[in-house]
């Protein structure tokens, strides 16, 4: 496109039809180009880039529809205008169908066509300024991310690292007072550093940087790994921890961190929310085209009203008097995300005092 001016082309067989629209056009400080036919006219979009294209149904070789469909398919940011003198209810329905941004037959005045391009060049003015700010806006996401990743999370880490050295003595002897409150720090950062891992997680998920991992993942061996790795957890309320019945196929299609994510944290929230001598059973069963896995718990419970927004971002639950609300308030978040990258599906059933059912739907291989 030339300077500044917005670039109509007119593709129409009709030349007394090609002349009077570029008048008209060119009289309006617009620049204007013409084609005979539709292969002409896609040959023309190709080489110049218009802004708008004015599209004739009726032409011969390449019909007005399929030229339509083939600009919206090749660049869907330039705003395409069907006229015609063959106006029809069902033409004007198809075209708009095809991508077709407005319709207007013939004959029209040239303050018709005047009104519908600066109609269709405000349109397109918006698109191209929400791609600008949707860029903007994912090149800002991946600088924050940048910047919590490294000037932000390393400090914190670093700060950990001090803490641990100092409870350990190493610079010296601590008192019982200074070791109280170096612990009440270590605890609000060991906080603060697990908000910013979740959102790096929500962050990285967001990016769609999980699709391009997938790969045949047998469930079996997941669970399995993470019961053993969780058994320490059960020993002070004496909870018992086990997988259930597993079909013969387990298969998925996923990748192993951020599933062993997912079902670490449905794991763990089972065993942190049950009663004293309670159980943990995990079942994994084939559903048509889907793999199911079941946690299921025989822990407090969660309200009606709440089961909702479990899987809300920040939604946190407080599921006992005695229990204190921890955690980011992401990890179900987290979950959901993770499952539905995975084209897969999460929900809950609950009730109060007798415990809770996660069940998680996999795709299977």
């Amino acid at each position: 496109m030339l300077g500044k001016k917005p670039l109509i082309l007119v593709i129409d067989d009709e030349e007394f039809m090609r002349d009077s629209c570029s008048q008209i056009l060119v009289r309006e400080g617009f620049q204007a180009e013409t084609a005979e036919d539709g292969n002409m006219g896609l040959q023309k979009i190709k080489e110049i880039k218009p802004d708008l294209v004015l599209i004739d149904l009726k032409m011969p070789g390449i019909s007005g529809m399929e030229v339509l469909e083939k600009l919206t398919e090749a660049d869907p940011k330039i705003i395409p205008v069907v006229i015609t003198g063959y106006a029809t209810v069902e033409s004007a329905v198809e075209a708009m169908k095809k991508g077709a941004y407005d319709f207007l037959p013939k004959p029209f005045t040239p303050e018709e066509l005047r009104i519908i391009i600066r109609r269709g060049l405000e349109r397109r003015k918006l698109i191209l300024e929400t791609e600008s700010l949707r860029r903007e806006k994912k090149l800002m996401e991946e600088n924050f991310i940048t910047m919590v990743s490294h000037q932000l999370r390393s400090p914190l880490v670093a700060i950990q690292q001090y803490f641990e050295v100092i409870l350990a003595r190493m610079a010296g002897e601590v008192q019982e007072k200074q070791k109280e409150m170096i612990l009440r720090c270590r605890d609000r950062l060991e906080g603060l550093l697990n908000l910013i891992n979740d959102w790096l997680d929500v962050a990285r998920l967001d990016s769609g940087q999980i699709v391009d991992k997938l790969k045949p993942l047998s469930l079996k061996k997941v669970i399995k790994k993470l019961i053993e790795d969780m058994k320490p957890l059960t020993q002070d309320d004496n909870i018992s921890l086990e997988l259930g019945s597993c079909s013969e196929n387990d298969l998925v299609q996923g990748d192993k961190e951020t599933l062993e994510q997912v079902f670490s944290n449905l794991i763990t929230n089972a065993i942190r929310f049950n009663k004293p001598k309670g159980q943990v059973i995990i079942t994994i069963k084939e559903k048509k085209e889907f793999i199911a896995v079941e946690v299921k718990d025989t822990g407090i419970g969660i309200a009606k009203e709440h089961l909702p927004f479990i899987f809300d971002q920040f939604y946190r639950v407080k599921r006992g008097e005695d229990q204190k609300i921890k955690g980011t308030g992401l990890g179900l978040y987290i979950a959901k995300k993770i499952v539905e990258a995975h084209g897969g599906s999460i929900q809950v059933s609950s009730e109060l005092g007798k415990g809770s059912v996660f069940k998680v739907m996999l795709p299977k291989v």
